[in-house]
């Protein structure tokens, strides 16, 4: 039994964005990534990219079948990535300008323009069958992955056993369960034996119960404060959301805050030591800028920043004020984590010492939606690619879904990110994408236009049964659709 949360509201359907983050279980994909992130084929046996960067030639392995024991052809894979592309999902496909099926197992990729980072989604999209795909697919999936559903009890429990068409060879488990209780209820079944691995909030994981230790896997999974970059001017979302936030629109406000907050403190106090501080959304990656990067902690800089700009403490109540304008915001997260509130109140609490008054407020999802566009939000991300730089950043994305939500755009940081994807191949990539980050003059980072505080990487902490052999440790991506799992076909049981 597992308890390890991200259950997907919207079911089990990778045309949608399951499997995103992590592996998607039920559906084999085209590529994955090894336990060192290199590219490794899964149903691909071969793929090229021609020389003008426009094409994909795919190659496929001819023993592969979906749970209900059908073959898999580059028919499924052609009519997965024409659907995904159509569907407006979390997969942005619409560089895709057709896929066609050229043989029996062998599939071609017809891109509008050079994507270098369309790789991700021969990584990350699951193939689901053309015969059967549709409604209620999500909540029954067919697949050719390790796995096949047996029940799904949504709000409690999830059971999959292996797919006995699965072309990997053996699974030694005859079933898997997933339950979905939230934290306490984990920590509890964990306690009494219940469960065999339990995802653990860092104040936790160093308290493993008896039969069980600690597994601490490093991430790219970050925490950050997005700043609503457009000042209010009364415009709302076709849905009615308000846009835009006065304070949080001056660019000395966002930088002060990148200045202010003593990273590693709230690594001791909302990771209990497990994470390390960030300073950007891809620290320590390829594609990161060091140079982007402002030290924290220094809220005599931090003041200096905004006495400079403006903001005095004119009344002498502690907290600074523009004209008509009085620092403060809210800082809005789900109620239902506590690292992320943890995060909130140590941010607030830092952030009293430069003037600025941030009240955290814990709300639900469905609240935060309608909040993120005129609030700061304490956000998460982190993938195994820089796609996510380009949603987060790029103007094209401004308002769309939850990636740019705070309204960012620069024409020159567009620039660079397009000149990224339009690299001829992924090393060339990367001084762009380090550009976008900041140029010497300009970027999305800290020391550019701040779009983001970025505050800490996190650890993924789990207690693990003594019995369970998990083996090799991947860098995790963001911690939705159970990254943990992305080799669960391999674990063992080692206990009579």
């Amino acid at each position: 039994m597992l308890a390890v949360g991200g259950e997907p509201e919207t079911g089990f359907d990778p045309v949608m964005g399951w499997g995103r983050y992590g592996n998607p279980l039920f559906q084999a994909t085209l590529l994955r990534h090894d336990d060192d992130l290199a590219l490794e084929g899964d149903l691909a046996t071969s793929w090229d990219l021609s020389e003008d960067r426009l094409t994909w030639r795919i190659t496929l392995r001819d023993d592969a079948r979906f749970s209900d024991g059908t073959a898999l052809t580059a028919e499924d894979v052609a009519f997965t990535f024409n659907t995904a592309r159509d569907a407006g999902g979390l997969a942005d496909l619409s560089v895709l300008e057709i896929a066609r099926a050229i043989s029996p197992f062998e599939v071609e990729l017809y891109l509008r323009e050079p994507r270098i980072t369309f790789v991700s989604h021969l990584v990350s999209l699951g193939i689901v069958p053309a015969a059967t795909y549709g409604d209620g697919y999500a909540r029954g999936p067919v697949g050719a992955g390790p796995f096949r559903l047996v029940e799904w009890r949504e709000g409690e429990q999830l059971v999959v056993e292996p797919n006995p068409y699965w072309h990997g060879g053996d699974i030694p488990f005859a079933r898997v369960s997933f339950v979905f209780g939230g934290e306490e209820t984990d920590l509890s079944l964990a306690r009494t034996g219940a469960a065999h691995l339990v995802a653990v909030p860092p104040a936790q994981a160093d308290m493993a119960p008896a039969g069980m230790r600690v597994l601490n896997v490093e991430t790219v999974d970050n925490r950050g404060l997005m700043f609503p970059m457009v000042p209010d001017e009364g415009r709302a979302t076709d849905a009615g959301h308000p846009i835009g936030n006065d304070v949080t629109a001056d660019p000395a406000i966002r930088r002060a805050v990148n200045v202010a907050l003593d990273r590693e403190a709230l690594v001791a106090l909302a990771l209990a030591g497990h994470g390390r501080p960030a300073y950007g959304p891809v620290d320590g990656l390829p594609w990161d800028n060091p140079e982007a990067h402002l030290p924290g902690g220094d809220a005599d800089a931090a003041g200096a920043i905004l006495e400079a700009a403006g903001w005095q403490d004119a009344d002498g109540d502690g907290i600074r004020e523009l004209g008509d304008l009085t620092a403060e915001f809210t800082i809005v997260y789900p109620a239902s984590d506590s690292t992320r509130q943890a995060l909130a109140l140590g941010a607030a609490q830092q952030l009293q010492a430069i003037g600025i008054a941030a009240e955290p407020s814990g709300r639900s999802w469905d609240e935060i939606e309608a909040m993120l566009h005129s609030n700061v939000v304490v956000f998460g991300w982190g993938a195994h690619d820089p796609l996510e730089v380009y949603s987060l950043y790029h103007s094209s994305n401004a308002g769309q879904g939850w990636v740019n939500t705070g309204y960012y755009a620069n024409t020159t940081v567009d620039a660079h990110l397009e000149a990224a994807e339009a690299a001829p191949g992924f090393e060339a990539s990367l001084p762009h994408w380090q550009a976008a980050q900041w140029d010497g003059a300009t970027g999305f980072g800290a020391r550019g236009d701040a779009a983001w505080v970025w505050m800490v990487n996190l650890e993924h902490s789990y207690w693990v049964s003594d019995c369970l052999d998990t083996g090799a440790s991947q860098v995790h991506p963001h911690g939705h659709g159970f990254p943990i799992t992305w080799n669960l076909q391999d674990w063992r049981w080692t206990c009579e």
